[in-house]
């Protein structure tokens, strides 16, 4: 995109074969601006041209209800070569994200066999009917066509009756013909699903109707008019000033934080897939595409591969992967708008996704060194390789880059999570982070006061389960339900007979991994060490450590370590490794 000229950083293409072509890999259309999925198509087309052969027909002409004159997409092999120091082709699949591809699409290789007399082993037919609304026609005045995907296309249409009646919509067409494999045909259900279930936020795209006939299924929506983000970074030469930068990354932020709090999770966060609602400058964005979306439980871990490669978190390559996976593409995003170029980028996406694993992103080169601190430490928050390092959404509205004080800050389930798990924690694990919290800056107390206000404490200045209960339907959609999010207040029955205060609550609701990342961590630990000492250190042996950590004999040898041999209570390592646990295999790889 505008300017994304390539750096090679830290990761060898391959030699070996899946350099890209201008051409669709797996039927996929190959787009200049970005590559191809990393693994399922992504549906939602776009008003941005792509490079692709004429998308064939899904039926004859009596049975569509295009008008005559609807031309397919102009083709583009590339994004127009000035916005590039060096042109290059769009990249390809690489291996193995080539076969989740492909058993995505149903174009894996035929099963080797005899062939199976008729009526004998034959494959069951995919049911298409998804029991939705047969009358599209009859409710909608199709338009001219506005952009184009692998599996269907979008049209402007005006509703002939209904509550819309004389509205203008989008109408996103999608062919049966395509839908080659029951995951197709889920992808579809779910989308929809998910758009009929997210409502009340205004960054969200609107849902209107979803219909269907034997060719084609329809998803009506608003009719967004201004186009997308990636055309007005190029139509900047790549690169936004901080502060219009921030204008678009509070509005991401804004609109996937309700999500996450849905629980939904995006999983092809790009510069393609927000929309300006009209063509006015500053025009609001919204979010589209919820075609690779799923549901996800707080503690839930996703194992399929699906975004694109420019912007497909490390966790997603190893596939284990949360909601933290949208905040990856949305730091990426966050990069490219304030310096024009990607932060992980290779002419191969064998060599993207080592980069993605390997490198780090390049903060000297112009214009960095003109960007404010603030910034680049935004970014690097969301960017960092260890999901469990990164801010949410939620956090990120309150970084100081960020911060407007008078702007509401979003209920955040990362609290809820936290809060879960220090309920359940031993004595001495809480007097631990009792002591961190008393040596948090201002910066991360600004996040937990926004949030403690949320949970609206009663007069005595404490909260209850009942609070978090009544914070977090005051906040919900039937997305929510969908996900069970509200099962997590089961888990947290330990606070239905007690009530926490703010002091409480910011010991309950840190987070160890996040402090970690911070610059200053050295100094807020040594800061919270000496309240330990004062307050919540005592002597324990080697096996009773175990114990708290839920590790056996074998880890005796590592943890007497951070035990102090003049008086048998925990050193500074070992506090700091106490906070957050440790694995026998990380602690055995911490000793070597």
């Amino acid at each position: 995109m505008g300017l994304c000229y390539g750096k090679n950083i830290a990761a060898d293409d391959d030699a070996s074969g899946d350099r890209p072509s201008s051409t669709s890999v797996n039927g996929v259309p190959a787009r200049g601006s970005t590559p191809v999925h990393a693994s399922s198509p992504n549906p939602w087309p776009s008003p941005y041209p792509v490079s692709a052969s004429p998308f064939p027909s899904s039926g004859g002409a009596s049975a569509s209800p295009l008008p005559g004159g609807v031309t397919p997409s102009p083709a583009r092999s590339s994004t127009p070569r000035r916005f590039f120091r060096r042109p290059f082709p769009p990249p390809s699949p690489a291996k193995h994200i080539k076969a989740s591809l492909m058993k995505r699409q149903g174009q894996a290789k035929p099963k080797e066999g005899p062939i199976p007399e008729d009526g004998v082993d034959a494959e069951r037919p995919l049911d298409k009917s998804f029991g939705y609304s047969k009358n599209f026609a009859a409710k909608y005045e199709v338009g001219k066509e506005v952009g184009r995907g692998h599996f269907g296309h979008t049209c402007s249409a005006r509703a002939r009756k209904g509550e819309i009646k004389g509205q203008l919509v989008a109408v996103k067409i999608i062919s049966k013909a395509k839908m080659t494999t029951a995951i197709a045909i889920e992808d579809v259900r779910r989308e929809v699903k998910i758009l009929k279930a997210l409502s009340g936020h205004k960054h969200l795209i609107k849902f209107h109707d979803a219909c269907e006939d034997a060719n084609n299924v329809y998803i009506v929506m608003e009719l967004c008019e201004g186009g997308e983000l990636l055309d007005r970074i190029l139509s900047r030469g790549g690169r936004y000033t901080e502060e219009d930068a921030k204008t678009i990354v509070v509005q991401i932020l804004s609109v996937v934080s309700f999500c996450h709090l849905q629980g939904v999770v995006h999983r092809d966060l790009k510069p393609e897939n927000f929309l300006f609602t009209t063509r006015d400058e500053d025009a609001p964005m919204k979010i589209i595409d919820f075609g690779l979306s799923d549901f996800i439980r707080p503690d839930e871990r996703l194992n399929d591969i699906v975004g694109s490669a420019y912007y497909v978190a490390p966790e997603v390559l190893h596939r284990s992967y949360s909601m933290e996976a949208d905040i990856w593409s949305i730091g990426v995003i966050t990069y490219i708008l304030l310096c024009g170029s990607r932060p992980f980028w290779a002419r191969t996406e064998s060599g993207i996704f080592r980069a993605v694993l390997r490198a780090d992103p390049n903060f000297d080169d112009a214009p960095w060194p003109s960007v404010s601190p603030e910034a680049k430490d935004f970014v690097k928050r969301l960017l960092n390789k260890d999901h469990r390092k990164r801010m949410t959404a939620a956090q990120a509205l309150t970084h100081p880059w960020l911060r407007v004080e008078t702007r509401p800050v979003p209920l955040d389930i990362l609290v809820y999570r936290l809060v879960k798990s220090y309920l359940r924690s031993s004595p001495l694990k809480r007097a631990a982070l009792k002591a961190l919290a008393k040596a948090l800056t201002e910066d991360e107390l600004f996040y937990l006061q926004s949030q403690f206000k949320l949970l609206e404490p009663s007069k005595d200045g404490r909260v209850s389960l009942e609070n978090f209960r009544l914070a977090l339907m005051k906040n919900a959609t039937d997305a929510m339900k969908e996900s069970r999010v509200p099962d997590i207040l089961n888990t947290m029955e330990h606070l239905s007979m007690r009530k926490m205060d703010f002091e409480e609550f910011c010991a309950a609701a840190i987070s160890i991994y996040q402090m970690e990342a911070l610059e200053g961590w050295e100094q807020i630990a040594n800061t919270a060490f000496q309240f330990f000492e004062e307050e919540g250190n005592r002597v324990i042996s080697v096996d009773e450590l175990a114990r708290e950590l839920n590790l056996g004999p074998a880890a005796y040898a590592i943890l007497r370590d951070w035990i102090r041999q003049s008086d048998g209570k925990l050193s500074f390592l070992g506090y700091t490794r106490f906070l957050h646990g440790v694995t026998l295999r990380s602690a055995n790889t911490r000793h070597q």
